[in-house]
């Protein structure tokens, strides 16, 4: 039988050829035995890393255009020139199609934003309620304007109940005593709409007493002041 013994740092040596030629052995007949499955899993694992790298290398070159032509449309968008914004104009790509045809770059994640908001000012709720869904930022700040907004396509549709989760998720986000007080009146609004007083109560509440300082808390007050009768009932 051979001998194996143990180095200082506790791992196990094996001292003979044979005992080595044994460990290899057995996997080899391992191999042998599960082949089909060995080969499958190396293979799936290659194939899986081919298209991961051949998806980014993808991304990444379809990045540079899709940021070009999106830098292009800002300006219409910032013009307020919004039907050009959309759809493009003197042979440039829109934000629909920027949005559309460059799927999983930043750039088409920004336009689903842009176009959200266009789609917004033009009336157009339901689109505007898609695109905007379909945005995501890791910037809490941007992140709760977008959800803001769809609570606003949502009281455009005469939805408070729809809206108010979405105001609920803007006043959760990244709270600040410029925003969240803005987002917190418009939640108690599409409470009120949605025939909550008490839920409206409280919210005009938060406002007065955790931003004290926004401009926000004068109108809290008066709401308040309106409500109080119906609460009382």
């Amino acid at each position: 039988m051979s001998k194996k013994n143990t180095d200082e740092s506790g791992l196990e040596i094996i001292e003979t050829p044979e005992a080595l030629a044994g460990k290899i052995n057995k996997a080899e007949v391992f191999f042998i035995k599960n082949r089909k499955v060995v080969v499958g899993i190396v293979g799936a694992v290659l194939l899986a890393l081919v298209a991961f790298a051949a998806y980014r290398f993808y991304i990444e070159s379809q990045e540079g255009t899709a940021q070009q032509a999106l830098a292009s449309v800002v300006y219409d968008f910032e013009a307020d020139s919004l039907q050009k914004a959309l759809n493009g104009s003197g042979g440039n790509e829109g934000l629909l199609s920027i949005a559309d045809s460059y799927k999983g770059t930043d750039a088409s994640n920004l336009a689903n934003f842009y176009a959200g908001v266009a789609l917004l000012k033009q009336g157009k709720y339901d689109d505007a309620i898609n695109h905007l869904k379909s945005f995501s930022s890791s910037d809490l700040l941007v992140h709760a304007r977008a959800q803001s907004l769809i609570g606003d396509a949502y009281m455009e549709k005469n939805q408070p109940a729809e809206a108010i989760s979405y105001y609920e998720k803007a006043a959760d986000y990244e709270k600040n005593e410029y925003f969240t007080p803005v987002y917190l009146m418009k939640l108690a609004i599409a409470q009120e709409k949605a025939s909550k007083p008490s839920d409206a109560m409280s919210t005009y509440k938060r406002v007065v007493d955790e931003f004290p300082l926004s401009s926000e808390v004068v109108n809290a007050k008066k709401y308040m002041g309106l409500l109080e009768g119906q609460v009382g009932k």
